[in-house]
């Protein structure tokens, strides 16, 4: 398993729109198989900056998704509403305590 994180800036306008979109979605993208968790987070400083959180089985499965109707769908929606380019990683877990 790992995690990716994806960090995007939107225009202030389009947040609301962001964030509908980003509901309509959000059990279609945790239903994908080999995703294992979502989590959407807003900066608590920089409200026009979110971050995802998703737990995928492999990185098979990742790109599987990033290839799919879906994800070209979600991106394309998506896309435009950025005041900057998004930034993404694919990292381990090394620890993790509850």
């Amino acid at each position: 398993m790992f995690v990716r994180i994806v960090k995007m800036g939107f225009h202030e306008e389009h947040i609301d729109t962001f964030l509908a979109h980003f509901d309509a979605n959000k059990h279609k993208i945790r239903a994908f198989e080999g995703c294992q968790f979502l989590e959407l987070y807003r900066d608590k400083t920089n409200p026009t900056l979110f971050f995802t959180y998703s737990y995928w089985h492999s990185e098979e499965h990742l790109e599987a998704y990033r290839h799919s109707d879906l994800f070209k769908s979600v991106w394309a929606k998506t896309k435009p509403l950025f005041n900057r380019p998004p930034e993404a990683w694919s990292v381990d877990t090394l620890e993790s305590l509850k």
